[in-house]
């Protein structure tokens, strides 16, 4: 394993160096992708201290792009996977990637990867996400890696606030229940514009998930994904809409909510993941 100390590369060096890469392996971000390569050192000791590295972690991060955070990570952790979609991006990549031997690197998709067959499994998950892909990836890693503790991701400011939401605001739905049914999370900062090539059209944050609780068993996951359904109506209602719900599904689900000290016309937008959990505890979910 390469070495390196607690600095980053000087900025003027990794923008220039960022840009070499583009140049020299004649990479054109694709929009198609949501590609936008992160060329900026200001925000990586930022990432850092969010994600607590430590020598010894076994670090997951999805979206290489140009390999600005890799080079960052790669000297400060035990092993680093790092996963790129775009088969254009692979020579760029290893060349940041080059000089650390604690590195695999996987041209996947990884909202199709089995991110539980990793070798050796992550325990924390560092990415600047792709837009598109950001809450999906999360929640996949969050189900799929149940030994990590901790996610520091970078994603479109709309998505990291949804991830956080608290019950009864605006933002507020399954996304967030499912987060936050086994972490807490928080938006750690907002993040600028500029330190991205080509600069989004839309704001950016970090976001930590930080583990607290095991995942909850995939009926309950149904469970929150069917109160959610039809946002309009009541969750008892959107609940005897979902395909296969039994005859009285309206009626039981009324008495449970009840019991757990909710309205029966209760909206899933009303419920906090607890509710839910005691939710599916009483409907044997």
């Amino acid at each position: 394993m390469t070495s390196g100390g607690d600095g980053a590369a000087p900025r003027a060096e990794l923008r220039q160096g960022s840009m070499r890469r583009l140049r020299d392996f004649g990479v054109r971000p694709n929009r198609d992708l949501g590609q936008n390569f992160l060329i900026d050192d200001n925000v990586l000791g930022v990432i850092g201290r969010l994600a607590k590295l430590k020598e010894d972690d076994i670090v997951l991060e999805v979206g290489g792009g140009l390999g600005v955070l890799s080079e960052y990570l790669a000297p400060r952790v035990g092993h680093l996977h790092v996963i790129e979609v775009d088969p254009q991006l692979e020579p760029a990549l290893r060349d940041a990637l080059g000089p650390f031997d604690n590195t695999t690197l996987h041209v996947a998709d990884a909202t199709r990867l089995e991110l539980g067959a990793l070798d050796p499994p992550p325990g924390k998950v560092v990415a600047n996400l792709p837009y598109g892909v950001a809450a999906n990836v999360l929640l996949k890693s969050i189900e799929e890696l149940p030994d990590a503790a901790l996610w520091v991701a970078m994603t479109q400011r709309e998505v990291a606030e949804r991830l956080a939401a608290p019950a009864g605001t605006r933002t507020y739905g399954a996304t967030s229940v499912l987060a936050q049914l086994a972490c807490d999370v928080r938006v750690a900062r907002r993040v600028a514009r500029s330190v991205f090539h080509p600069v989004p059209g839309v704001d950016s944050s970090l976001v930590v998930l930080e583990r607290r609780a095991p995942n909850p068993p995939p009926a309950a996951v149904d469970l929150v994904h069917g109160a959610f359904a039809h946002r309009r109506k009541a969750v008892a209602g959107s609940l005897a809409l979902a395909p296969g719900a039994p005859a009285g599904t309206r009626d039981r689900v009324r008495d449970a909510l009840e019991a757990i000290g909710r309205p029966a016309d209760a909206r899933a937008e009303r419920l906090s993941p607890s509710d839910f959990l005691a939710l599916g505890e009483l409907l044997g979910r």
